[in-house]
């Protein structure tokens, strides 16, 4: 079914997409969130500190990662230009199975490659935790991660993240405006984490446990001597049952101590570390115990 004004609402989809270099990891995608400079890709695509975006007409710019959210896939740089073709955000919340949905990425070198499908569903996926993911059958490859996915109007319903199932998966537009929200880094731990299932002796049931796959130089994470290879348990008032229990004990407005409970080495006891959290400290502020 032919769709009237498709080109030239393919061709707004990519000037509202960038190419994000991020050092050696490869490049991904990025939209252009806000006119001024806000743009939005994967949290695996913008692991460190700093990046470089470039736009549809080839210009460049150094960006800084100014949020970034691990556990939900997402990070907001910011660049210093102004009047940027921003791209428009739709209500995920409204999305139905069968609609067309748009992606646009750079993948495997390829600038504003274009693919279309439509929306599988709408809602969580079982091993990825209670977060809602947009899933739809567009072909992504590597590079397309952080690019968006839009519907027919070109709005915006998503930003691509993964494939997992034959089906992309996509972060919903409504999660990435709750999380450009924040307005602050407060919340940020810096780990990189995966949850799995942890044998406890003297227990029937299996315990959740968050390892850390990576934790990032400089982060609140690394200040407080946590190490890959870790496992956070909880925090001592409660045990995290979920990804969720982590990013709900590190939301917050101010500077404030968060004591988490966590295993290492052959996992034979409990370990208790103090973590500094809503401060740009480049310190070391607390030992693991």
């Amino acid at each position: 079914m032919a769709i009237a004004g498709f080109g030239e609402i393919a061709e707004q989809l990519r000037r509202s997409t960038v190419l994000v270099h991020a050092g050696a990891r490869g490049n991904g995608s990025g939209v252009i969130w806000s006119a001024d400079g806000v743009i939005v890709t994967n949290a695996h695509v913008a692991r460190g500190s700093r990046a470089s975006v470039q736009l549809w007409d080839g210009r460049e710019f150094d960006a800084s990662i100014t949020l970034r959210d691990p556990r939900r896939d997402l990070a907001e740089l910011r660049i210093e230009a102004a009047n940027l073709p921003a791209a428009s955000a739709a209500d995920s919340s409204q999305l139905r199975p069968g609609e067309l949905a748009i992606a646009i990425g750079n993948p495997l070198g390829f600038v504003g490659a274009l693919t279309t499908g439509v929306i599988h569903a709408v809602g969580p996926i079982r091993g990825l935790g209670s977060s809602s993911w947009v899933q739809a059958n567009v072909r992504l490859a590597p590079g397309n991660s952080g690019g968006p996915l839009a519907d027919a109007r070109g709005r915006v319903i998503g930003i691509n993240s993964m494939v997992a199932g034959g089906l992309a998966l996509a972060i919903p537009s409504n999660a990435v405006t709750q999380f450009l929200s924040a307005g602050s880094l407060d919340g940020w731990l810096g780990v990189t984490i995966h949850p799995a299932r942890i044998p406890r002796s003297g227990r029937r049931a299996e315990a959740l446990g968050l390892v850390l796959l990576e934790v990032e130089s400089g982060s609140p994470a690394a200040l407080a001597s946590l190490l890959p290879g870790d496992i956070l348990l909880g925090t001592e008032e409660k045990q995290f049952a979920s990804t969720d229990d982590l990013a709900a004990a590190l939301q917050g407005t101010s500077s404030r101590l968060l004591r988490l409970e966590f295993l290492r080495g052959d996992y034979a006891r409990i370990r208790r570390v103090t973590v500094q959290l809503g401060t740009e400290k480049t310190t070391r502020s607390a030992v693991a115990a």
